[in-house]
This record gives C-alpha cells, sequence and structure tokens, in this order.
C-alpha cells in the first residue's frame, strides 16, 4: 500500500493559548473554579506546555462555555463534515484524482455522533460514485488513524479496491466540559479540531513514493479507565490519567520493537519518527523510553505547538510536515496511541 496523497484542515479561527486563558478569566465559570483549579488553567494555559495556538470551531472563544448537549451537538454536525471534506479535497489533489475515482471511504472520528454517520455527508459533498463503500469508524480516540489505514490496507490487499481516502475528523469543541478535575481541566486546555486525510492505493503515482510496509498493535483494557470518554450529563467527559504519558512511551516501545523485529529492521535504520504528539509530556516520555532527540521528534513538536492535540488527524499533519521538510528517505516510523489503552505503529519506506 502507498499513501499517494495528504490533505489537512482546520476552522479558520486560530487562538493562542493566553487568548485562552483571558477569555477563562472573563467568564462566569472561572469563579465556580477551586482555587487549585485556577492554578491548573493558569499554569498550563500560561506555562510551558509545549502549545502556542489552537484551530477552534468557535466564531469566539466565549462560546467555549456554552455547554449543552445541543449546542455541542450542533457544533459537531456543523463542523465535522465541513472539516473532512476539506482535507479530503486537498488530499485528492495531492494524488491527482478524482471523487470518483475513489473506491472506499473510510472516516474515525470519536468527538460526536451522527446517524448516518460522516461517510453520508463527506461522500455527499465530494461527489463519490453511488457504490462506494463507506466505512464509520466510532470511539477508538487518539489512536484511530492507524487503524484506519490498516482497513484500507485490507481492502487494498484483497482486492476490493484500487483507490481508498482515509479521514479523520475530531471537533474536539463540540467535547468540551469543565469541572475541578485536573484531567478534565488539562484537557480543555490541550485540544483543538481538524482533520486529516489520505489517499491510498497499491502502486506509487510518480512523486515521493510512501510505502506502508507492516503494522502492529497492542490492545490493554485493564488501563482502559485512565483514557476515554464518559458520558456525563449528556455531554462527554475526558479522562485523562497522570498515568498516560508513561503508559504511552512503554506500548509505544513495545509496538516498536515488534514490528522491527519481525521486518528485520535495526533501530538505528529508522530515518523519520512521525509520532503522535499527544502532549508536551508525552512527547518527553517518547523520548526517554525510546531515546528519541529533539530533532527526532521536531515534526510532531511542532504540529502541538501551532495545532494542539488534534487526537485521530495528528499522525495526518506529522506526516504532512515530515514530508513537506524535505525528510530524508528510508525507513520511518509511525505510531500513535489512545483510547482502549490501546498503541499502533506502521514501518513505512520512504523514497
Amino acid at each position: 500500500m502507498f499513501i499517494t496523497g495528504l490533505g489537512t484542515a482546520v476552522p479558520p479561527q486560530r487562538y493562542a493559548q493566553g487568548d485562552c486563558w483571558e477569555a477563562l478569566l472573563q467568564s462566569s465559570r472561572f469563579h465556580q473554579f477551586q482555587p487549585r483549579s485556577r492554578a491548573i488553567l493558569k499554569k498550563v494555559l500560561n506555562g510551558s506546555s509545549g502549545i502556542a495556538t489552537r484551530h477552534l470551531a468557535l466564531e469566539n472563544l466565549g462560546q467555549a462555555f456554552e455547554l449543552t448537549p445541543d449546542v455541542l451537538q450542533a457544533r459537531f454536525t456543523r463542523n465535522a463534515p465541513l472539516l473532512a471534506t476539506q482535507a479530503a479535497e486537498r488530499a485528492l489533489a495531492h494524488a491527482g484524482n478524482r471523487p470518483d475515482d475513489i473506491d472506499a471511504l473510510i472516516i474515525s472520528t470519536c468527538t460526536g455522533y451522527l446517524c448516518p454517520g460522516l461517510t453520508s455527508y463527506v461522500s455527499e459533498r465530494l461527489g463519490c460514485r453511488p457504490d462506494v463503500l463507506t466505512l464509520d469508524l466510532v470511539g477508538q480516540g487518539c489512536v484511530a488513524a492507524l487503524p484506519n489505514l490498516c482497513a484500507s490496507e485490507a481492502l487494498l490487499a484483497a482486492g476490493r479496491c484500487q483507490r481508498v481516502l482515509s479521514i479523520c475528523v475530531e471537533v474536539c469543541s463540540a467535547a468540551l466540559y469543565f469541572d475541578d478535575d485536573p484531567g478534565v481541566l488539562i484537557s480543555a486546555c490541550l485540544f483543538g479540531d481538524g482533520a486529516g486525510a489520505a489517499v491510498l492505493a497499491n502502486s506509487p503515482d510518480g512523486k515521493r513514493p510512501v510505502k506502508w510496509k507492516t503494522s502492529s498493535s497492542l490492545l490493554q483494557p485493564n488501563d482502559r479507565d485512565l483514557l476515554r470518554f464518559e458520558h456525563k450529563a449528556g455531554m462527554l467527559r475526558n479522562i485523562l490519567s497522570p498515568q498516560v504519558p508513561a503508559i504511552a512511551a512503554q506500548h509505544a516501545a513495545t509496538v516498536l520493537d515488534q514490528v522491527l523485529a519481525r521486518a528485520g529492521v535495526q533501530r538505528s535504520q529508522v530515518t523519520g519518527w512521525v509520532m503522535h504528539p499527544g502532549g508536551r509530556d508525552v512527547l518527553l516520555a517518547l523520548s526517554e523510553r525510546l531515546g528519541l532527540s529533539e530533532h527526532d521528534l521536531r515534526w510532531s513538536a511542532a504540529v502541538l505547538r501551532e495545532f494542539g492535540n488534534l487526537s485521530s488527524a495528528s499522525v495526518y499533519f506529522v506526516l504532512q510536515a515530515a514530508l513537506g521538510d524535505s525528510a530524508p528517505g528510508g525507513y520511518w516510523w509511525m505510531s500513535a496511541f489512545g483510547a482502549g489503552f490501546s498503541c499502533h505503529g506502521a514501518l513505512l519506506e520512504v523514497g
């Protein structure tokens, strides 16, 4: 399988972390927080969190505090199909394909729910063929891009499809929630909105080839409650535990070692690292566990700095940044981790 086109999209509204702090100060909700919670919010939004700006589907930051189930659902319904379509159009243009070239459309999300799913809306907006195979993958969290791509690989390998369009879209501003739990507060300061898309085919297209060599995954249900969404008062509430960075790095190392051993590739042969930028502490844990330098993680850090954690869409942004930086070819490692607790990784060969 080859990645022949990439595209990303974010809402036009871009907010600095300091802007978020000022909006929070002016909101009535700020005075409802306990003193410890106010200190956490101040530290994360004004400190060295690794995030400078985020794109949010909010016309103004005051809307961040309009939290009812109906408002949040309307935000997702309005923005998820739009962002997914924009990313897909850019991926198709990059690949030199038309919508009617696509045999299957797979969309992943965890920040909202539609029935029929996003594939119904996005295929219509793109103008895909009526017989396009559509699959909606819901509830996999930040890790979802890799399972999505694995499903695409299976369809291509089976001969069911010639080209597959893979999309991850998250409207994290439609899953905002506030209370005095530290994980909930950090989540509100961490996530941004965006979509990533990739066109996949069994052969390269003449541009710089990006070949999907092999992949693996790890699922640890015993750690499920450390990182997941729950429903509370009709809304999504993110559970983010302090143990997450260490566990993510541990699982990432396990999957990496498994795949490299199977492929007969040495760690020293990996020249590019496309890692999910889950947060500053996650990148630090990955650096320590995998022996990676700031240079190795520069694309992940850059995406985190400009966009925040984009959940499942993040690795599309990181891969796009690496390719746009004309990074040296060879073996690249792409990995993501998230709810489940799950971790996935794939070995790429880049020309």
